[in-house]
């Protein structure tokens, strides 16, 4: 199974496999502008907020390389818009609706309030070697980061 490796300001980000062999990634997709374009800053910002505060409650620090926390907030936004919750957006459901509804995958999901085990990587403990310095991310470091999409 090859690995594909990427390089962000230094650090090297080397995606799981998921079960069928394809690289994890986010699926957070942009939207198009317009009257949903105000509505998506609306979630996005509420996003970006509650990510702040719960960063600063779990002594949790937001990933060194600012564009996989922006991705990351942006598919909470999206799914909070989407279902009803902030379902993780970095795993793979066979049925969102049931997953948000047994509430495992709502951000911060059981693993991350238990052990501060985020898959997500937007919640990593400063000991964790991709955490960066930092419990804040705007709103424009969001949307920079992820109109590229």
């Amino acid at each position: 199974m090859s690995t594909t490796t990427v390089e962000s300001g230094g650090l090297l980000f080397r995606p799981s496999p998921t079960p069928r062999g394809r690289p994890r990634r986010c699926g957070v997709r942009a939207q198009a502008g317009g009257a949903d374009a105000a509505s998506d800053d609306k979630s996005v910002d509420i996003m970006r907020k509650f990510s702040e505060q719960y960063a600063r409650r779990s002594n949790t620090f937001f990933c060194a390389d600012k564009s996989v926390t922006a991705v990351v907030i942006k598919g909470l936004a999206d799914h909070k818009d989407q279902l009803g919750a902030p379902l993780c957006p970095c795993r793979h459901y066979d049925d969102k609706a049931a997953e948000v509804a047994q509430g495992f995958w709502n951000c911060p999901c059981v693993p991350m309030r238990e052990r501060k085990e985020c898959h997500c990587m937007l919640f990593l403990t400063p000991d964790n070697d991709f955490a960066g310095q930092d419990q804040a991310i705007t709103l424009v470091e969001i949307k920079d980061a992820t109109s590229k999409i």
